[in-house]
């Protein structure tokens, strides 16, 4: 290839049809982490406190939620933390669902501890 070509190319001044179909870029979306928003920790905290479940609800994510910062503290790391909040905000968001499959009379004997099975995939 004479110079004159390697140096228009190394300009982009010209371009092959291979160099216009390749591309740096992903051919998908990279998926980006689940970050809450700033104010979702007292956020999720009033929903608890207004739930007819918080007498036991409050206390068990205030103690989680102190212990998923203490781990943050030491690994310098927010997942735990986004992971709390992931698991209380879906509680909260099920619990109805929860409640009228309790008041329903079904059987629930043979039931998986679904955070289990979340912790084993890891």
């Amino acid at each position: 290839m004479p110079a004159s070509t390697a140096t228009r190319r190394a300009y982009r001044e010209v371009t092959t049809r291979r160099e216009d179909q390749m591309s740096a870029q992903p051919d998908h979306a990279p998926l980006t982490p689940y970050a809450p928003a700033p104010g979702a920790p007292a956020e999720l905290l009033a929903q608890l406190r207004a739930d007819k479940r918080a007498s036991t609800w409050v206390p068990a994510f205030e103690h989680e939620w102190a212990a998923a910062l203490e781990e943050s503290r030491r690994t310098f790391s927010l997942a735990r933390l986004y992971e709390v909040l992931q698991n209380w905000q879906g509680r909260i968001a099920h619990a109805p669902a929860v409640d009228a499959f309790v008041a329903s009379g079904y059987d629930d004997s043979d039931a998986v501890d679904l955070a289990e099975l979340r912790r084993r995939r890891r």
